[in-house]
């Protein structure tokens, strides 16, 4: 739960969340573009997301895919769920 808790306190590692939400498979040069990070960066994100086992990695030639862990226990899939809607509402309210 710790690894989980500390992988969300970063908002571009929400947003990288967020991204992943489609059910697809996203690779980090994607996630780059989409958020404006470089690609350090991102990769760095991208680990620890990984470690906290909130997404999986699968390797695609160059590239490294990404998406959501889909055996994340329900628990804990539904705190990575609350926190992405609680961050949805918070943007909503102040723009």
């Amino acid at each position: 739960m710790q690894a989980v808790l500390s992988a969300l306190c970063d908002p571009t590692r929400r947003a990288c969340l967020a991204l992943l939400l489609d059910g697809g498979e996203h690779c980090v040069c994607e996630l780059m573009a989409r958020l404006g990070a470089s690609q350090s960066r991102m990769s760095r994100h991208m680990k620890v997301l990984r470690e906290a086992g909130i997404v999986l990695d699968r390797r695609d030639a160059q590239w490294v895919r990404y998406r959501r862990n889909p055996h994340l226990s329900p628990d804990l899939a539904a705190v990575v769920d609350a926190v992405l809607v609680a961050e949805r509402h918070v943007q909503r309210k102040v723009a």
